[in-house]
């Protein structure tokens, strides 16, 4: 593969993109006197028109999209955005809407909030939401906050919140945030949690237990009612981490399970492709015992029409600005009513389906740490291939040089040289199967030629790259070629 030059190595003095014609006037120059204007950036590339349109052209075809191939990234829902979603939110309507407008200028907008909260409350079982909060780790703050509230009022706020070791890394993080201190809770041979040790860390100091539902083995906690009973008998509060919602939707209802609170990932489970780094969107759903304490504002529905409603006193306050990630809620919205009740169903078992055939097909060639029944993802680890040398970063990378995105590496921490893979609802069998295909040829290569899988990739456009001197040694500037 050709390497594409960078856009200051394209650079030649002297060239210009377009040329402005001769001025047919007389030229002033205090016109533009007192503001402040951008003056030659020095060492600013110089390149032709075409240079530039080909350069990015090239450099776009050689992006790993989920437009263009499948992303087996576990735990992050990596899955096609239907089109016709995008073109709801792109709607003019939308887009011309300024979000300081007053309520009774966007009714409509209003309108579409309330009915995604309604919508996401029969889903769940939860009694209220808000769709405040711009990703999950925001709402998994927003919800901690709102039982810190609650368990305040109370008078017993409490100092200890529970997380078993199979939960996502950033519930420790929102639960430290909001002041308590954290404590682990291991899992049992099945990889669910272990009864046992949830029964005696569960103590009057415990004000909340993080769950995540399934969890991050993809390994559904089946004992949810028993653990929801062990938690609320002991006064606590039971929140749950939605992130994984794509094995359950339609099926399951975690508001009927005893969660107290719930935050969802519309950019994961409901439309919106996760990662890049946006946008996103983390609704928190909670039961009546905790709606009083919701992010204000909340909008209500009066026989007047939709308002915003300011006025809830015993609310944790604002936790962003303006509203919300509308055209992310609108996509969302579009999403569920295009896919109805039994649409919804099939993604859950569609996602099990391909996460299982993915797992049956690689059984025995990768190691299996947890062999109890998985839904949406499957995580296997590089323990025969570690007999050979072989680490599940060589297999990521090798992956590479078959065309096929690597899935989510060393995580959860519970499995040592974790390969977690998710294939969602939305891959064909013919891409699992080219997925499957690349896997069992690395294992066999793994054997047979162990140092082609260590040096991987061999055709990408960047060969393997010294991670831990990229991470202390960033090259974030580009200051020229050295001189001798």
């Amino acid at each position: 593969m050709i390497r594409e030059p960078l856009i200051f190595e394209l650079s030649a003095k002297g060239k210009r993109a377009f040329f402005f014609p001769t001025l047919d006037v007389p030229e002033r120059k205090d016109c533009l006197a007192g503001i402040s204007l951008r003056h030659e950036i020095q060492g600013f590339p110089e390149v032709s028109e075409i240079e530039i349109v080909r350069h990015f052209t090239r450099l776009s075809q050689t992006n790993f999209c989920v437009d263009t191939s499948f992303y087996p990234l576990g735990s992050c829902t990596m899955k096609y955005n239907p089109r016709v979603n995008e073109r709801v939110a792109a709607r003019e309507a939308w887009l011309s809407c300024h979000p300081s407008a007053p309520a009774e200028l966007v009714q409509g907008n209003l309108e579409v909030l309330k009915t995604l909260e309604d919508l996401l409350s029969e889903i769940t079982g939860m009694d209220a939401f808000t769709l405040q909060p711009s990703a999950g780790a925001q709402g998994e703050l927003t919800g901690m906050l709102m039982i810190r509230a609650c368990l305040q009022e109370r008078g017993d706020p409490r100092e200890v919140v529970l997380i078993p070791d199979s939960a996502h890394g950033t519930n420790p993080s929102s639960a430290h945030i909001c002041g308590y201190r954290v404590v682990e809770i291991k899992s049992n041979e099945k990889g669910t949690i272990d009864l046992t040790s949830l029964d005696q860390a569960m103590n009057d100091r415990v004000a909340a237990l993080m769950i995540t539902n399934p969890n991050t083995l993809g390994i559904f906690e089946s004992e949810i009612d028993r653990i929801a009973g062990i938690v609320h008998e002991r006064g606590g509060l039971l929140y749950m981490d939605g992130a994984n919602m794509n094995a359950l939707v339609g099926k399951f209802r975690p508001g009927d399970m005893g969660v107290d609170v719930l935050h969802l990932n519309l950019h994961k489970t409901f439309s919106t492709p996760h990662g890049g780094g946006g946008p996103g969107s983390g609704p928190v759903g909670v039961k009546k015992e905790l709606a009083c304490y919701l992010p204000v504002p909340v909008i209500e529905k009066t026989s007047a029409g939709y308002t915003l409603n300011f006025d809830l006193p015993k609310s944790i306050g604002r936790v962003r600005s303006f509203y919300a990630n509308f055209l992310v809620l609108i996509k969302a919205l579009a999403y569920i009513l295009s896919l109805g009740g039994e649409g919804l169903k099939e993604v859950a078992e569609v996602s099990v389906l391909n996460s299982n055939y993915i797992r049956k097909s690689l059984e025995g060639l990768y190691h299996l740490k947890y062999d109890a029944p998985t839904l949406h993802e499957c995580v296997f680890s590089d323990k025969f291939q570690k007999e050979r040398g072989v680490a599940n970063i060589d297999i990521a990378k090798r992956l590479i040089d078959y065309g096929v995105h690597p899935p989510t590496m060393s995580f959860p921490l519970i499995v040592p040289g974790a390969l977690m893979i998710e294939p969602t609802e939305t891959e064909s069998k013919r891409d699992l199967d080219t997925f499957i295909e690349a896997m069992k040829a690395i294992a066999k290569e793994a054997i047979e030629k162990p140092e082609l899988v260590r040096t991987a990739p061999h055709t990408s456009y960047v060969k393997r790259l010294d991670e831990t001197k990229a991470a202390r040694y960033p090259v974030l500037r580009w200051e020229g070629e050295k001189e001798e």
